[in-house]
């Protein structure tokens, strides 16, 4: 069964596959997934110390990209969000563009503004919330220079 307001994604580019074709083409395919624009988030393992990577849809915000960890309205947060809370150091990639960016997640005085700017990129985000109790984070990913101090515009 629908749930109102929501529509199924072409699930046909998915994962790590989405990743490795974003790269190899310098988003190219995958920037643009169901309409919607994506990036991809690296990301440090906080168990493993590892890389990690993930496609998500995000929106601009000035120079800023926002994201959100709905994961579908799933009752826990995304591994990637967890990992950006204990390192918000990250590294983002936005078509042939790589670069540097801090994250955080948005405040509950900044998150409505936020949240209609996610919300017009991504309609489904509206549905996810009636799907868990948690509140689902809008994270927001500023651009850093080459001295980690946030970018000027």
């Amino acid at each position: 069964m629908t749930e109102p307001g929501y529509t199924a994604p072409d699930t046909t580019l998915l994962g790590g596959e989405h990743i490795a074709r974003y790269e190899a083409t310098s988003g190219e395919e995958g920037y643009v997934w169901n309409g919607a624009t994506c990036l991809v988030l690296h990301t440090t393992g906080r168990k493993t110390g590892e890389e990690r990577k993930t496609a998500l849809i995000y929106a601009p915000d000035g120079d800023d990209c926002l994201v959100v960890a709905s994961l579908g309205g799933a009752p826990r947060h995304p591994m990637w969000y967890l990992n950006l809370v204990a390192d918000p150091n990250v590294t983002v990639q936005v078509k042939d563009r790589v670069f540097r960016a801090v994250a955080r997640t948005a405040t509950p005085e900044e998150k409505p503004r936020l949240w209609q700017i996610v919300t017009q990129q991504w309609p489904n985000y509206d549905v996810y919330v009636t799907r868990t109790t948690r509140e689902i984070p809008v994270v927001v990913l500023t651009p850093v220079d080459a001295a980690g101090d946030a970018a000027t515009p």
